[in-house]
């Protein structure tokens, strides 16, 4: 790609002195003139997809646009994370912005001509990589952003950090890595951010926004079970145990938890078994088995009791056949949780940006996806959420994570409107 085609020039985003007398007006003239590129950066990134902790091209391709505007960079905070802050015209506070750069190993079938093609190893298994959570989109839109408010800077009082994080997925089994480390390595410290925005692309209605105060996304454990019992000829599982039987015992008493034992009506909860691997043919039954999923809660109360039930009934369960068990728990990423004075603060911004008020819902659902964003938000303020990116010409729509997954392009020009008009409402509103 021949990026000197693709990039608007720093003079090419001044705008006139009549448009300076709405900032809003500014904003969408800018927005609408960097929109090409932003869609170029989606795509190039989209072909070119890294997973976690290996995000060295797409790392490289933000910190080079943030130093072609003047930006004060660093580089490789949180291993391949990229910070960048403009500093306004005028004193003030910092606040923050934050998109995600890392894919998933997931085989991309969009059929899309700048599809991904890329490979690579995860944890020892060759894997297909791709953008199937919208990580391309968010961090075109953040570049989107820095030059918008770039070309503002003679108004702005206070800075504006620009956060691009890897990793959000989680780092590969064995590694550290995603916002925790970066916060950890000093992405929110100097200049000392007072506040946080970031969006998530999702399959709502193109150009709405979507949040809440409050908790607004699950906090996220990683279940790890081992089992270990005696392996067997599959035609005489009496001289052994039988472990697959046992894993499918398990899988069942850890969906009948949620079922039926805590109440769901009154606090989301979601406890999955999403990966089972024992065995290498079809005669044996193995010695070993390894389970591993996935429990989302909304309290440290309920993720506590969760966590000892699914244990007593594994414990149990491997007691009654003969079987020993050890049940893991790892927290990924704690409770998304929006401050709600910032949640309420920022409703103007947003509807701002979208071009209405009844293109916002403030008073969103919670959600039992989780975000490491989280870990932003746990040392400073901040407001997380969903930009409608679903394409409104097509019947069906593709979650995040779905191998047919993709976004909007048009619904980018009011990502890069609202990280803009929401950094500078928060610089006025912050202290």
């Amino acid at each position: 790609m021949d990026r000197r085609t693709l990039l608007i020039s720093a003079a090419g985003l001044t705008v006139t002195s009549a448009a300076k007398a709405d900032t809003t007006a500014r904003i969408r003239d800018l927005a609408a003139r960097i929109q090409p590129n932003v869609v170029a950066w989606r795509r190039d990134i989209h072909e070119h997809p890294e997973l976690s902790n290996r995000e060295e091209r797409t790392a490289a391709l933000v910190a080079a646009e943030l130093r072609r505007l003047g930006l004060d960079v660093r580089e490789k905070v949180g291993k391949t994370g990229v910070v960048g802050v403009l500093k306004g015209a005028k004193p003030g506070p910092a606040v923050a912005l934050r998109a995600d750069m890392d894919a998933l190993p997931v085989l991309e079938k969009t059929g899309l001509s700048f599809a991904s093609k890329a490979t690579d190893t995860l944890e020892g298994q060759p894997v297909s990589i791709s953008h199937a959570c919208g990580h391309d989109a968010h961090t075109a839109m953040l570049l989107g952003a820095a030059n918008v408010l770039s070309a503002m800077k003679a108004d702005i009082r206070g800075s504006v950090v620009f956060i691009f994080q890897p990793a959000e997925e989680g780092p590969p089994a064995g590694e550290t890595g995603g916002a925790k480390l970066m916060v950890d390595e000093g992405a929110l410290d100097n200049p000392s951010v007072k506040a946080i925005f970031g969006l998530h692309a999702w399959p709502l209605p193109a150009g709405t926004i979507t949040y809440r105060a409050q908790g607004f996304m699950a906090a996220s454990d990683r279940i790890e079970i081992k089992l270990k019992g005696r392996q067997t000829h599959g035609a005489q599982p009496w001289n052994g145990i039988d472990m697959t039987a046992l894993a499918a015992d398990i899988v069942g008493a850890v969906n009948q938890i949620t079922a039926r034992q805590v109440d769901v009506t009154k606090e989301p909860t979601v406890a999955s078994i999403t990966l089972m691997q024992g065995g290498v043919r079809f005669n044996i039954i193995p010695e070993e088995f390894r389970l591993a999923g996935t429990l989302r809660t909304f309290s440290e109360d309920r993720r506590q009791d969760m966590q000892q039930r699914i244990r007593h009934a594994v414990t149990n369960l491997a007691e009654s056949y003969g079987a020993q068990a050890e049940v893991e728990y790892t927290l990924l990423a704690p409770l998304t949780y929006n401050d709600p004075k910032l949640a309420t603060a920022i409703l103007p911004a947003l509807e701002r940006a979208t071009g209405g008020a009844d293109k916002v819902d403030s008073t969103a659902q919670a959600f039992t996806t989780a975000e490491d964003f989280s870990q932003f938000q746990k040392k400073v303020p901040g407001v997380f959420a969903f930009l409608g990116m679903a394409d409104p010409g097509k019947s069906t729509i593709a979650p995040n994570h779905s191998p047919y997954f993709d976004v909007y392009e048009p619904a980018m020009e009011v990502g890069v409107r609202a990280h803009a008009e929401t950094a500078l409402l928060l610089l006025k509103t912050v202290t």
